[in-house]
């Protein structure tokens, strides 16, 4: 038997999932971890909140198959046959999602629930490796090209790329601008054709 919420129903079901899970991000968003509860969500989504309950169970529970969806949906990866170009483009994506309600709410979910949570410590392990995972044919295709050294870490590129936009979000606590996407996007690029992240 599987963990509560976690089949795929079609139909009516499916649209209560889908609203249920829009909820979740909404109220993580305008009442943060700590403060969101089963009942706001099922207000907000326009469901009883027994049916929330019977479902997931549990806060933690919904959050977490929040964020597993979240984690599934794939991300568009630009292919513009330039890497300078790939880069921007990402990183301005990046930047669209850490500006709006939701994408701010996913990632506070992801970074504060993680620390309390061993299950949402799991999730948040496989949110993060499956956006690396979707975004490094971006570096894999620029090293075939001859635009980066052989060798160069997907990983390493993406990660010195995103985590300015990050920093500005969670520490700074400002959503990043297109400007700083393009600059985090441009020092990245620079360190790769430098070598700093080819593999020893």
């Amino acid at each position: 038997m599987g963990e509560p919420g976690s089949a795929r129903p079609g139909g009516r079901t499916a649209r209560t999932r889908e609203a249920v899970f829009g909820a979740t991000l909404a109220e993580l968003a305008s009442r943060g971890y700590d403060r969101m509860s089963v009942e706001g969500v099922a207000l907000r989504a326009g469901v009883h909140k027994t049916t929330v309950y019977r479902r997931w169970g549990t806060k933690d529970r919904l959050l977490a198959e929040t964020l597993r969806e979240a984690a599934q949906s794939r991300i568009e990866v630009p292919d513009t046959g330039d890497v300078g170009d790939d880069l921007r483009a990402l990183a301005r994506a990046i930047q669209a999602t850490l500006s709006s309600r939701e994408g701010v709410a996913t990632v506070r979910a992801l970074v504060s629930g993680a620390q309390g949570s061993s299950e949402l410590e799991r999730i948040a392990r496989r949110f993060w490796a499956s956006r690396l995972a979707q975004v490094g044919p971006i570096v894999e295709r620029a090293v075939g090209r001859g635009q980066l050294p052989r060798g160069t870490s997907a990983t390493g590129v993406i990660e010195h790329m995103a985590a300015p936009l990050y920093y500005r979000l969670l520490l700074m606590g400002e959503a990043p601008t297109e400007a700083a996407a393009d600059r985090a996007a441009a020092a990245a690029l620079a360190a790769a054709r430098a070598g700093v992240f080819v593999s020893a």
